[in-house]
């Protein structure tokens, strides 16, 4: 690529003719949102169907005797404790206990594993992965980014939706599962996964068939004459995941970040076999306590905390917003912040330093959303 220019996906210029709004997202020309607006994209995907574009993301195989025990050295969360069509959610630490990014691990069986990696970060985790590689020689490894595209649609409708398009029986595939099969005769990957805290679907296939699959869903979604479905674009996506408190890499979590701080002590595997990179320093920060540690907070005055914006308790500050934002189903003000564990707790009156102006809030349970169930 030619330094300056930005990488498209398959589906830039699907994205322009919906009259996508276009942004350079760490190198990526993305839609940031619709003419709908980020409000209507967003409340849409709560309330019936949303698609989103996220083939930017980063695929890379691991394959090989070896596979399972390189990746589980590479993760925090117990790879062998994956099925053949599992998946699950891991980050991948540095050896100062830091996170080199955040991803999903499937398991097709027990020699060949898929590492779903952020856009942002792809570069920095290949190299990663393959520094280590030397110490695992039966395991073969390809960044198979180019290989793929990625449309996840996510809401209430979406199962329906999908279901019209496959013979695969996606009722049998149950939350963090996938299979193989067919979507609209295109081969394809089929995962019960997604970043909006809605069920849903996340569909990798070849790019060329990334406009087939795109424009189908969303024929598909529009059940004739109702414009149920809506293409959603990065803004919605953001917000989606912070009503859900899901983390984003760069602001929860980053290299200077460990997981234990970041609330994902529930994918930190520290006693499992062979144990990890970084390990025995998330083993001590764990015995010592945290000396921060993520927490929600909800505004109580009018304002909007703002990622990076500095957060005070009692007249002193003592942490800082990671992520803020209007919550559109929600319809309050939210956000995550980096706080002493002394003050994380909900019920705790905190002020957000929104530019000079003290604003109250207080720390409140997280996720700030959560779907319903069936």
């Amino acid at each position: 690529m030619t330094e300056g220019v930005l990488k498209k996906t398959p589906l830039n210029d699907a994205h322009r003719a919906l009259g996508g709004k276009m942004v350079d997202f760490g190198g990526w020309d993305m839609p940031v949102q619709y003419s709908a607006g980020v409000i209507e994209e967003h409340n849409r995907c709560r309330t019936r169907s949303g698609l989103f574009d996220v083939s930017h993301m980063g695929e890379i195989w691991v394959e090989g005797p070896d596979a399972i025990s390189f990746v589980n050295r590479l993760t925090t969360n117990d790879v062998s404790k994956l099925e053949d069509g599992q998946a699950h959610y891991s980050c991948m630490p540095n050896k100062d206990g830091g996170v080199v990014d955040d991803l999903l691990v499937y398991r097709f069986n027990s020699h060949k594993l898929l590492l779903v990696v952020n856009a942002g970060t792809t570069d920095k985790d290949w190299a990663w992965i393959k520094s280590h590689h030397s110490e695992h020689e039966d395991v073969g490894l390809r960044n198979a980014s180019a290989d793929f595209c990625q449309i996840a649609i996510q809401g209430p409708e979406a199962t329906a939706i999908l279901q019209g398009l496959t013979e695969t029986d996606l009722s049998q595939i149950k939350y963090y599962w996938f299979t193989e099969g067919q979507v609209d005769g295109v081969d394809a990957i089929i995962s019960r996964t997604g970043y909006t805290g809605e069920d849903g679907f996340e569909v990798y296939a070849a790019p060329e068939f990334a406009e087939q699959l795109w424009n189908t869903m969303l024929e598909a979604g529009r059940f004739g004459e109702d414009d149920g479905i809506l293409p959603c674009g990065l803004a919605a996506r953001n917000t989606l995941r912070l009503e859900a408190a899901m983390s984003l890499y760069g602001h929860e979590l980053g290299d200077d970040i460990s997981p234990l701080e970041a609330g994902l002590g529930w994918i930190t595997k520290l006693d499992k076999e062979g144990g990890f990179i970084g390990r025995d320093i998330l083993a001590e920060q764990k015995q010592n306590g945290l000396s921060r540690k993520i927490a929600g907070f909800e505004m109580k005055e009018p304002g909007i905390g703002r990622d990076g914006f500095d957060v005070y308790v009692n007249g002193e500050k003592c942490g800082v917003v990671t992520s803020g934002s209007p919550a559109p189903f929600l319809k309050k003000n939210i956000g995550l912040a980096f706080l002493p564990p002394e003050f994380a707790k909900p019920g705790q009156e905190i002020k957000i330093d929104v530019r000079g102006r003290h604003v109250a809030a207080e720390v409140v349970p997280t996720p700030f959303y959560k779907r319903n169930s069936k």
